[in-house]
């Protein structure tokens, strides 16, 4: 259930025109009927039904707090972006993707209604401590830094990547040295952001030119940058350069740079977090966490068990 406001409406049309981007992008203006044009881009997105089977689990939610069971919901912040993770179907409404499902399915195993509201990426975080929202998604990854003030359930694990166009010189990238004199695309407020302002200085020591950082609120926008030359490489997540770069010929996937663990967030000392990962754990053991991957694609980020802010993989 997606509840409509001003916010959401405003960042459903954003959403829009960044799927629109990427489909121009990946397609340039070929015929839509030959398969080769945006429509062909669009519906490459997986639609089939993985969660509607999902039963619930009295375990699990008998360890739900006794006012969200009197309430029978929960109030879900998505932050909307690019697939895999949350992206919006052609009809600009329904919302699709591997973050949308795991919520839906952790919903049916608890047996309550998602509340979903879209929210901007990094104003969700922010808005767990004040109690807007009981949990939040956007492929959060799990870092020593946010476990300070944010409480974690994993659910996959993806981390941090590179992609840049064909003719780039660039083919792995294993220290951020190998960007110094580069521009680099990457998201606003994610977690890309933070390790290039951190390893900034990293240029500097090898007295090399510094590499500039270009941040984008919108997917479509960090890929125009990248295709049209205003940018050298894209700093993103793993599972989403992969899916992206299949949609975009000219482009290529660099390789993984660092994995991290990525979990649904709560407020600070949340007691939602053992209902949570008991439900994850369920969804693993009757098959439907194995179904979410393989519709997504993303197999190889599978974890062994769901678990409650693990320390950051290092």
């Amino acid at each position: 259930m997606t509840t409509s406001t001003p916010r959401a409406t405003a960042l459903r049309a954003a959403a829009l025109l960044a799927t629109a981007a990427l489909a121009l992008t990946a397609c340039g203006s070929g015929d839509p009927s030959d398969g080769t044009g945006p429509a062909a881009a669009t519906a490459r997105i997986p639609t089939t039904d993985v969660v509607s089977g999902v039963k619930k689990d009295p375990a699990a939610a008998k360890l739900l707090p006794a006012g969200v069971r009197a309430r029978g919901s929960l109030r879900l912040a998505s932050s909307v972006g690019s697939p895999p993770s949350a992206t919006y179907l052609p009809d600009g409404r329904t919302l699709a993707g591997q973050d949308i499902d795991f919520a839906d399915a952790v919903g049916k195993v608890l047996g309550v209604r998602i509340k979903r509201e879209v929210a901007g990426f990094e104003a969700i975080l922010p808005a767990l401590g004040g109690g807007k929202y009981d949990l939040g998604t956007g492929n959060f990854g799990v870092t020593d830094e946010r476990r300070r003030t944010i409480d974690f359930v994993t659910y996959v694990n993806d981390g941090q990547g590179f992609a840049a166009r064909e003719d780039s010189p660039l083919r792995k990238v294993t220290s951020l040295r190998q960007l110094c004199g580069l521009t680099v695309a990457t998201g606003a407020g994610t977690t890309f952001e933070t390790t290039l302002e951190e390893n900034a200085h990293l240029c500097k020591e090898a007295g090399k030119q510094p590499y500039d950082v270009k941040t984008y609120a919108e997917q479509g926008a960090l890929w125009i940058s990248l295709q049209q030359g205003r940018s050298d490489v894209v700093m993103s997540t793993i599972n989403g350069l992969r899916y992206a770069v299949k949609q975009q010929p000219g482009l290529r996937f660099l390789n993984e740079f660092k994995r991290l663990d990525v979990g649904f967030a709560f407020k600070k000392g949340t007691p939602l977090a053992p209902a949570v990962r008991a439900a994850v754990n369920r969804l693993k053991k009757d098959g439907t966490y194995d179904r979410i991957l393989k519709k997504w694609g993303t197999g190889p980020s599978a974890i062994a068990t769901s678990r409650i802010s693990p320390p950051e993989v290092k």
